[in-house]
């Protein structure tokens, strides 16, 4: 896991990644990255809605991603750039139902001349890694995006905002997944992080919170895409990670 505000430079590693936490009600982070060449690396299950602007040579693309419930093995193209705005668990964008953007069901959203995109109905300047805050802010001015409160109740386990059965209706409603799903995605990703930083597989076992070894093992390989001893053994790179929080 690469920590806040931390850059990570690497001969080996495939892509480097620059990432910083965000003030905003409806961010969780703001990301950038780069591949020096090609190759592959694991693809874990993700939670959240992110929109990435990608540079390739001679092509670029603005991409809405959804929650992924598996992880997998993911061929990345060589001198490529990236800019993602991670939004914030319940955040979410009203006219178009993260259900449907679920498991790399993307939008490839129309690129526009001068830096621009196209998103519900209007054109967008490509934010920069510093100003995305102000362009998201600009996003939820104009009813693009969306808070629930549902979501935090959920994790918070508050009873008094809602009842736990409406909890659970709001939540899947909003994030696309059940609540349960969303906790099996982030005990996978926290053990995978141990695993990286070199604790054994006994500890993460206990640590993370699973009945034995063996529900590690399945947990990590349908949600990471490999397992804890190859994850230990070889410390492949994996997508971008860190800590969710609730707002």
């Amino acid at each position: 896991m690469i920590g806040p505000n931390l850059r990570f430079r690497d001969a080996h590693v495939l892509i480097e990644f620059d990432h910083r936490e965000s003030p905003s009600h409806h961010v969780a982070r703001i990301w950038r990255s780069r591949s020096r060449q090609g190759g592959s690396f694991f693809s874990m299950a993700e939670s959240c809605i992110e929109l990435v602007f990608t540079r390739l040579p001679g092509f670029s693309a603005a991409t809405l991603r959804g929650p992924v419930s598996k992880g997998g093995l993911i061929e990345c193209p060589p001198d490529g750039e990236w800019l993602a705005v991670r939004f914030r668990l319940g955040t979410y964008l009203p006219q178009i139902a993260t259900a449907t953007l679920i498991d790399h069901q993307n939008v490839d959203l129309p690129m526009l001349p001068d830096n621009r995109f196209w998103l519900c109905g209007r054109a967008w300047e490509i934010p920069s890694y510093d100003n995305a805050e102000d362009f998201v802010a600009r996003l939820a001015h104009a009813g693009v995006i969306a808070r629930s409160d549902a979501t935090d109740a959920a994790i918070e386990g508050d009873s008094v905002r809602m009842c736990r059965r409406s909890v659970q209706r709001h939540f899947r409603r909003v994030t696309g997944m059940t609540f349960s799903g969303y906790q099996q995605i982030e005990r996978a990703r926290h053990a995978a992080a141990l695993l990286i930083g070199g604790s054994s597989v006994l500890d993460v076992t206990f640590d993370a919170g699973y009945f034995d070894q063996a529900h590690l093992t399945r947990s990590v390989r349908q949600l990471i895409g490999t397992t804890p001893a190859r994850l230990l053994r070889e410390r492949p790179q994996l997508s971008f990670s860190y800590k969710e929080k609730a707002a």
